[in-house]
């Protein structure tokens, strides 16, 4: 390891020609140009009017960027992760088979841990191997192979994707990120780069968390990477680096190092293969530098006007540098808005008695909306502790079961579930139809099901862990405690510190791809 004295003096020797971005910040255009630009691309960049930012957030010339892509590349070969879809299209010949496997792979990685994908992927690619076996598939098919893996629009879109290439595009996926932006439903800038550059070789560049993550730290861009202006930035940089003799595999170690090495919490920098290149990794031995030698602070001659505040891809005076985080104080953490509060009242109603083995019910959510089309146990918008919740709910099950006994309906406890925007805690109910006639006939919208079919059924994580809480109560099964709340975490949440460096693939940046930022998609 580099003596911190060293590394500091590598790291003013290297960056001596940048002294002037202390003195003021300049106005710049200067965007490297990409050495192999597609039209979509560079039209997009060439729409950013002068903006004020420094050349310190631009990587200096040619020879650095080649560095940087040798560096990347040469580490991917070396430690790149063993999956099911990389496999699938390095060995696939048919192009659109290929782009077909990539396209499946990215829907589902979005907002979705790496190790959750892998049995989700499997499941789909044996099932529907080729984009005409998707088309022809149902909604309801779909949507069951789907249940639990989250964002549920995803497979609507994807499956209409298919549809529309088998049936309006003579079955050829369209082979540029431009015309798969503009023809394919659903799909946005991300994918239609991935697609394009991992099936067909353009060379386009990609932006996800993880890009975003390693690009802020290796340029030290401390603003917010979801304004419009850092955001172009990012895809200017993303497009720069792609090596046009392997754009599929740059945008796949991009990726890669931030899924594994540059993570959010807890970067493994020393065996980060473009460390030498990282802004973020000298300010961190700088500052280290000083510490040593019990020197006051002071003003970097590589930031930016820090006293300023004129350069917009730096980090706002009123943040100042945290040497706690060290590189982890890049990217800028968003501020989000916490998700709405709900309230819900479920039952789960049952017919113990039922023909062939006790039977559960089911409705039909609606084909539009949070969850379109799923099933789940009949249930009402309530109030939190409303007194007309029992009332309410009854009312509901006999929309579809017909007269029931109010005296039997049960409280069991609580679930509490997060979706994307909505934190939603569900009163959970149950009754079961003792002594009554089993009920034969069902409208539209509903299904009686037993326990086994519940369980394979196309219903969401929520509807699971109700289902959990219910069967905690019954005879022979495990106890539960009736009021208590059931710790239902969605399943996107973060893995644990053990877990972080395999599960940590996500894709939270995606300005037009991302489900959390579609109001239909959930």
């Amino acid at each position: 390891m580099k003596k911190p004295q060293t590394a500091v003096r590598s790291h003013h020797r290297k960056q001596g020609s940048h002294q002037e971005g202390k003195k003021k910040c300049v106005l710049s255009s200067s965007r490297v140009k990409p050495s192999t630009p597609n039209a979509d691309l560079a039209r997009q960049q060439k729409d950013v009017v002068l903006q004020a930012f420094s050349p310190y957030h631009l990587f200096r010339d040619t020879a650095e960027v080649t560095v940087f892509r040798e560096k990347l590349l040469s580490w991917y070969d070396r430690e790149k992760r063993d999956l099911p879809w990389r496999r699938r299209a390095e060995g696939e010949v048919d192009l659109d088979r290929r782009a077909y496997a990539v396209w499946v792979s990215e829907v589902m990685l979005q907002q979705t841990q790496v190790a959750t994908v892998i049995d989700y992927y499997t499941r789909w690619m044996q099932k529907w191997p080729t984009l005409q076996d998707l088309a022809r598939a149902s909604l309801e098919e779909v949507n069951q192979l789907w249940a639990g893996l989250g964002y549920y629009s995803r497979a609507r879109r994807l499956q209409g994707g298919a549809r529309k290439v088998v049936e309006e595009l003579g079955g050829h996926v369209p082979r540029t990120a431009e015309t798969l932006q503009q023809l394919l439903p659903g799909v946005g800038r991300y994918t239609a780069g991935a697609i394009a550059s991992i099936a067909f070789g353009q060379a386009a560049g990609v932006v996800d968390g993880n890009v975003v993550r390693v690009l802020c730290r290796v340029r030290a861009i401390g603003a917010d990477p979801s304004s419009t202006l850092v955001s172009q930035h990012l895809w200017s940089l993303a497009q720069q680096l792609v090596d046009p003799a392997r754009p599929g595999d740059s945008n796949q170690a991009a990726m890669e190092l931030g899924a594994t090495v540059c993570t959010p919490q807890h970067p493994r920098c020393s065996q980060c293969p473009v460390q030498s290149l990282c802004r973020a990794h000298w300010r961190v031995e700088r500052e280290q530098h000083l510490a040593l030698q019990n020197l006051p602070g002071s003003p970097d001659v590589e930031e930016c006007a820090p006293s300023t505040g004129q350069c917009q891809l730096c980090a706002p005076p009123m943040e100042p540098w945290d040497q706690t985080l060290g590189v982890t104080n890049f990217p800028r953490k968003a501020s989000r808005r916490p998700p709405r509060e709900e309230c819900s009242a479920v039952c789960v109603l049952e017919q113990p008695r039922a023909r062939g083995g006790p039977r559960i019910l089911l409705v039909q959510r609606p084909s539009s909306g949070l969850l379109a089309g799923l099933w789940e146990f009949p249930c009402v918008t309530a109030e939190p502790s409303g007194p007309c919740e029992r009332q309410a709910l009854l009312g509901e099950l006999q929309r579809w079961a017909g007269p029931l006994p109010a005296t039997h309906l049960q409280h069991l406890g609580q679930v509490v579930h997060t979706f994307s925007h909505i934190k939603l805690t569900y009163q959970v109910y149950s009754l079961a139809l003792d002594g009554h006639t089993p009920v034969t006939a069902t409208p539209p919208g509903a299904r009686w099901l037993t326990r086994e079919e519940f369980h394979t059924a196309a219903v969401s994580t929520a509807m699971k862990k109700v289902f959990r809480v219910y069967e905690g109560q019954q005879p022979g099964t495990r106890k539960g405690s009736k009021r208590s709340p059931v710790s239902t975490p969605s399943s996107r949440k973060r893995p644990g510190p053990g877990q972080q460096v395999l599960d940590n693939f996500f894709r939270p940046h995606l300005p037009t791809d991302a489900p959390h930022l579609n109001s239909t998609a959930q």
